[in-house]
């Protein structure tokens, strides 16, 4: 997120205009087609085929089988329907001895192990290996092996050097091959060495695995008819929440007039919904959309439309968060300001009185990337380019992971407990991790693309400054170090000190959103017209029942 104007003029005379919404009024005035089927009895259907699913965890005959089938339903996106089962199986999996020589098991097991917050060393593969550590021949000949190795070796920690060799081993036989093997292999290999599995969203995975999954080894009807069942469901419950977030975006949007603003709001509920696309979380997936959407309007302000002075002066007033204070604030600011405060207010009013306190934590956050944008302001005002550490420690809080991942508790649960907001505003490793996946992947799209005059100068020019190399060697570094950041994902998975998975996941899915947004050094965001298609398949498209 870049900086704001000179105080001579403002920022958006002179900014390149950014297109407009994509989708205008669509889910305002959209009404889905009829299924073949009433959603009653979806939910009938749906229901019993829970059962027949939760009964399979029994009739598991063996590790593999039990491997299988927890990675069918978090490929497709029904996980959450079964989390004590999962639980209990992945427990009991990673007590037992394992032997194998079936490359895909053992990498199979590794993934959904760590994925889970099980440690597994990285010996588990020493058992496909020659004596000078190298795999042994007939790994490469097996592409799906290749595969779960590469998805697998993707969970690595820092300083893990053999899975830092299996992955380069992986991936330069996985291009290698690519290009003979046939579909359904084909298509996951692709999808893999441009976003690998654990950086994936579920529901962009279950798209496609639900056309893939009828051709695995042990498929199993009921659970891919439950899949498809479940997304429709979904899908039609995200429809309502996405038309009511449309027209409050835009009644705020007649009422405070902010023309320079983007026009994002569906990519906006992306976002969100990427943290959690379950139903138990609608609460807290309509309070972070807004929350989100008051967010990319205060980036918007102090980019392309708040002279210098303007911007300490809304800093000042976000600071102090007093609505009777704010005579300084020019007209559009206080319109601005207001509605911030009005939408924490509503906030509040949609908590429980034992969950109100949450929301003084959504406020500092808040309140710390306000700070992060005026700093940034200010050196874009003094064409200043900072070092490429200080302007690390300050985009990593205007990447906004922070602010995203302290709202995205706001709604939850009971798991979202004082300590695990202390957690998340305090910025700690994986809050930071996330923050600096989201700066450098925004930071490479910018690069690309060319940044306005007026923008602050990106990571990767600070790069370039300080160590006087190129463009493109700078673009390598950016990269390891996003790679680097999800490293520091991965281990926080295993740190006593981390907050339960379901409050760390989200963190990793505000990364997870991230590889979407900005895929092969495009900006999603602004540039929305690039990610329409993807969102269309997860809001517009429903998944064709076989009756």
């Amino acid at each position: 997120m870049a900086a704001a104007a000179t105080s001579e003029a403002r920022s958006w005379e002179a900014a390149p205009k950014v297109h407009p919404s994509v989708w205008g009024d669509f889910f305002i005035n959209y009404s889905p087609e009829p299924l073949q089927v009433s959603d009653e009895k979806m939910i009938e259907r749906a229901n019993k085929l829970k059962g027949e699913v939760c009964g399979l965890f029994e009739a598991c005959k063996n590790a593999v089988e039990k491997l299988d089938l927890v990675d069918a339903l978090q490929r497709l996106g029904i996980d959450h329907h079964f989390p004590e089962q999962i639980a209990t199986t992945l427990s009991s999996l990673h007590r037992e001895e394992f032997n194998s020589s079936n490359l895909h098991e053992v990498a199979l097991r590794f993934r959904l192990l760590r994925q889970h917050g099980f440690w597994v060393p990285a010996d588990e593969f020493d058992g496909l290996k020659l004596e000078d550590g190298s795999f042994i021949d007939s790994v490469a000949n097996d592409p799906k092996g290749l595969l779960s190795l590469y998805n697998a070796a993707n969970l690595l920690t820092h300083n893990e050097g053999a899975l830092e060799e299996a992955l380069i081993f992986a991936r330069r036989h996985l291009e290698l091959i690519q290009s003979s093997l046939e579909s359904p292999l084909a298509d996951q290999v692709a999808r893999a060495l441009k976003i690998p599995l654990p950086r994936t969203l579920k529901r962009i995975e279950a798209v496609s695995y639900m056309q893939e999954y009828s051709v695995e080894q042990r498929y199993n009807p009921a659970i891919l008819e439950l899949a498809k069942l479940d997304f429709n469901l979904l899908q039609r419950l995200h429809q309502k929440e996405l038309k009511t977030i449309s027209q409050w975006w835009k009644d705020l949007s007649e009422d405070i007039g902010l023309e320079y603003a983007r026009d994002r709001l569906v990519e906006c509920y992306f976002w969100a919904y990427s943290m959690y696309y379950e139903q138990e979380y609608a609460r807290a997936r309509m309070i972070l959309v807004r929350l989100f959407m008051l967010t990319s309007l205060l980036d918007d302000t102090y980019d392309d439309h708040a002279t210098l002075e303007e911007s300490r002066d809304l800093t000042k007033a976000i600071e102090r968060w007093d609505e009777n204070d704010i005579s300084f604030l020019p007209e559009y600011m206080k319109k601005f300001f207001l509605k911030v405060i009005r939408n924490f207010e509503e906030f509040e009013d949609e908590l429980e009185p034992h969950e109100k306190y949450r929301v003084a934590y959504a406020r500092k956050a808040f309140q710390l990337i306000s700070k992060s944008y005026l700093q940034e302001a200010e050196w874009s005002h003094h064409k200043y380019i900072p070092s490429f550490k200080d302007h690390v420690n300050v985009s990593t809080i205007s990447a906004g992971a922070q602010v995203m991942c302290v709202g995205s508790l706001v709604g939850m649960g009971d798991v979202a407990t004082k300590e695990a907001f202390e957690w998340a505003i305090g910025n700690t490793d994986a809050i930071r991790a996330s923050g600096e996946v989201s700066r450098f992947m925004d930071d490479m799209a910018d690069f690309k693309r060319g940044r306005n005059k007026t923008d602050v100068a990106t990571s990767v020019e600070c790069y370039m400054k300080e160590h006087n190399v190129t463009g493109e060697v700078a673009l390598a570094k950016i990269g390891s170090f996003v790679d680097d950041a999800w490293k520091t994902l991965n281990q926080a998975l295993f740190e006593k000190r981390s907050p339960p998975l379901p409050v760390l996941q989200r963190a990793t899915n505000f990364a997870m959103s991230i590889m979407i947004i900005y895929l092969d050094q495009r900006d999603g965001y602004t540039n929305s017209k690039e990610i329409k298609e993807t969102l269309e398949s997860q809001f517009v498209k429903h998944i064709p029942l076989s009756y």
